[in-house]
């Protein structure tokens, strides 16, 4: 039996682990779309007109999957290894993260009510679920933890208020609260640190995040790839099985493994379906963010408090940015000999609207603000990129919308994956993006399931390692 012609839509993490899969299986009966100049998706990186490299917002390598570490080895051979240090800054002080199992570093007023609502909340034994993720982290610490830094910070987030959002995704996202933990760090005044999957991560020495996605597209059948202007998908048709690009070009296909945006896939898919009429619908309820990302390249080395701080995290609002990375510290490489750099990340939606004329000098006053620069540091480099599409939130309702649509993809033989295309966050780091690439194909070949798309929670909870790449040793 032959092999179905797969096309693959999209040379980020997921078309890229799709593409990768079919080389490591010695199958060749494929053809990668993109229409960026380079690999990487929103994991490619930019070098600023000052030599300054930056990635797309604050991305790390940590891995639930033996094949994902196989294949960035495969990829790029010098790494830094890193140990997460990260705090939030709240009340004129600096807090390590996790939040809720530090909070005896906060001032004493806030510290009292922070403590007083955890001993409030483990008094009340709820019989139901909660039904939003607001009402899950108050329920979980308290209305001092959420009115300091749950509220605030997940609206700077993610654009939009915590009660419309759901709480399947929030496993390893967010760390619950042992009262007599907290207790025990409070009484004898001690950090808490090393919770989560990140608590320990890798960066490329060379080319900041994107240099891992354009190193491995670059060692693929470049036969294969068409990746470049004229590239870009107007329209499928899913009864003719065809892709229709801005170029003119139709790609036929048997199989097609889509990493663009659900919504976008769906309005530009035409074809017999039974429900293809209530589609739009669905597109017009899915709820995503904007990123904007901010580059400030500063002459001189970094402030001695800022010198091993890896990321940090900002709830209250006389700043405008929810994440600050030293970008500088993953790499010496990511500034130029003599300087260092912060990377803030902004989010914006309609809920939460921002002035882009006015967003830099903003940002900028925030750093001042935050304990982050000073008006004596000379900022040599601004940058700024803004993702139309950066944040796919776990909104309430999201898997009825997906139920309604992708089991009749599938059927049509599309396969709507990635950060965007599958739209569940809590799988959309870059391992489980690109492994939703790697599952798909063996769904496809009938060689296994998907198991990170449909099962969230299981491929979390532990480390794949059954899977290796067979090109890493050849």
């Amino acid at each position: 039996m032959s092999s179905p012609r797969i096309v693959i839509l999209g040379a980020g993490p997921t078309g890229l682990g799709a593409a990768l899969r079919l080389t490591d299986l010695g199958n060749s009966n494929w053809e990668l779309l993109d229409s960026a100049p380079i690999a990487g998706g929103l994991s490619r990186s930019f070098v600023d007109e000052k030599g300054f490299t930056w990635d797309l917002g604050g991305h790390v390598i940590f891995s639930h999957y033996a094949y994902f570490d196989d294949a960035m080895n495969f990829a790029v051979q010098e790494w830094n290894d890193l140990e997460r240090e990260s705090w939030v800054w709240v009340s004129g002080v600096w807090v390590p993260y996790p939040f809720q199992n530090n909070i005896h570093r906060l001032p004493n007023a806030d510290k009292q009510r922070c403590l007083e609502g955890l001993i409030d909340v483990h008094r009340v034994e709820h019989q139901d679920k909660a039904s939003n993720f607001e009402e899950q982290f108050t329920r979980q610490m308290g209305e001092g933890i959420a009115d300091l830094f749950m509220r605030p910070y997940n609206f700077k987030v993610w654009a939009v208020p915590p009660k419309m959002m759901s709480t399947e995704w929030t496993g390893e996202r967010v760390a619950t609260v042992d009262l007599k933990r907290v207790c025990r760090n409070v009484i004898n005044n001690t950090d808490d640190l090393g919770w989560g999957p990140n608590a320990t991560f890798r960066f490329p020495v060379h080319g900041g995040t994107g240099g891992i996605w354009d190193a491995l597209a670059a060692k693929l059948p470049q036969s294969n790839m068409s990746i470049g202007e004229g590239n870009h998908v107007v329209r499928v048709d899913a009864d003719k099985k065809e892709v229709i690009l801005s170029s003119g070009r139709v790609v036929g296909y048997d199989k097609l493994i889509s990493t663009i945006a659900f919504d976008d896939l769906i309005r530009m898919t035409d074809g017999t379906f039974e429900n293809r009429a209530e589609w739009p619908g669905v597109a017009d309820k899915m709820i995503y963010s904007a990123t904007n990302v901010i580059g400030l390249g500063i002459k001189g080395k970094a402030p001695a408090h800022l010198q091993t701080k890896c990321w940090m995290y900002f709830p209250e609002s006389n700043s405008p940015f929810y994440r600050v990375t030293v970008f500088s510290n993953y790499s010496q490489f990511n500034a130029p000999e003599g300087h260092w750099s912060l990377m803030l990340e902004v989010s914006e939606s309609t809920y939460k609207p921002v002035d882009q004329e006015t967003l830099m000098e903003a940002c900028i006053q925030g750093c001042f603000n935050s304990n982050l620069l000073t008006p004596e540091d000379e900022i040599v480099s601004k940058w700024h990129k803004r993702l139309a599409k950066g944040y796919p939130t776990p909104f309430v309702g999201r898997n009825d919308l997906l139920n309604q649509v992708q089991p009749h993809l599938q059927k049509a033989d599309i396969f709507s994956r990635g950060r965007f295309g599958g739209w569940k966050y809590e799988v959309a780091n870059q391992d489980h993006s690109m492994m939703q690439g790697v599952e798909c194909v063996e769904k496809i070949l009938g060689l296994g399931e998907e198991e990170t798309y449909h099962f969230p929670s299981k491929v979390n909870a532990t480390k794949e390692m059954t899977r290796r790449l067979g090109l890493l040793s050849k």
